[in-house]
């Protein structure tokens, strides 16, 4: 019984193995319109990479319900959880973002011969995520609070650009998506929140007061309303909430 959470955390690894790979495949795609104008995309089944990484979301948050369900929390199972969110919200989304940034400049005069100089520095996300999750780990205070994003909720935001990209018609929205500066903002942001001390607050029902869970009540509410109206762009909007939550009632 003490080691169906850690297959749980296995699983979650195992998904994040396997966003990777679905990234990797999706190589970029050159097609020419009847003027003969060069058009540049990644072919769409790069989806399958978010769906991934959406499930090994899951499977982490259900590793800890397990684990207190059979009493079965070890340190073994707490540097485990650790080493899979480095692969299924570190890696896996810097890969994601690796494609996204060859697109942008494969979309730019000669930018299908950028050299990974410069699309090296989407992986500094995953270094963030390593350092976040060591620190994590040291860390004992953060049981009922988070100093800094926590790494799930910063790769399941990277995993819903390709779901967004697809699936919105918005002209702006693909301007935003494929545009380098965006991207580079985007990794450096997010790095930054992953390292950060920013109190943030855990999503943990433990105290029964209506006070006390007002502001997971709130988040939950205008999470419901976002997905129902904005659908993928939903996303991004829930990730800001949180944070702005989080600090408008870090004294409460």
């Amino acid at each position: 019984m003490k080691q169906i959470p850690n297959l749980f955390t296995l699983l979650n690894l195992l998904f994040g193995c396997l966003a990777i790979v679905a990234t990797l495949q999706n190589g970029i795609a050159i097609q020419y319109d009847l003027e003969g104008t060069q058009l540049v995309n990644i072919p769409e089944k790069i989806w399958l990479a978010s769906l991934f990484i959406g499930i090994a979301g899951l499977v982490d948050f259900l590793d800890g319900f397990v684990a207190r369900l059979f009493n079965a929390s070890s340190e073994l199972g707490k540097q485990l959880d650790s080493l899979a969110d480095v692969v299924s919200f570190g890696v896996a989304p810097s890969m994601i973002l690796y494609q996204f940034l060859r697109l942008s400049y494969a979309s730019q005069e000669d930018g299908l011969h950028v050299s990974q100089l410069w699309l090296a520095p989407v992986f500094i996300l995953a270094c963030a995520a390593a350092y976040r999750l060591g620190r994590f780990n040291l860390d004992a205070s953060q049981q009922y609070g988070f100093k800094g994003v926590p790494v799930p909720a910063a790769g399941l935001l990277v995993a819903s650009l390709p779901l967004i990209y697809w699936n919105e018609s918005a002209e702006w929205i693909h301007g935003i998506l494929l545009n380098t500066w965006f991207i580079y903002g985007l990794v450096l942001v997010l790095s930054w929140l992953m390292v950060s001390r920013l109190p943030l607050m855990a999503l943990k029902f433990t105290d029964k007061s209506l006070a006390g869970n007002l502001p997971k009540i709130i988040l939950l509410a205008l999470s419901l309303l976002c997905i129902i109206f904005l659908k993928w762009m939903s996303v991004p909007v829930i990730f800001i909430l949180y944070i702005l939550l989080s600090l408008g009632f870090k004294n409460r």
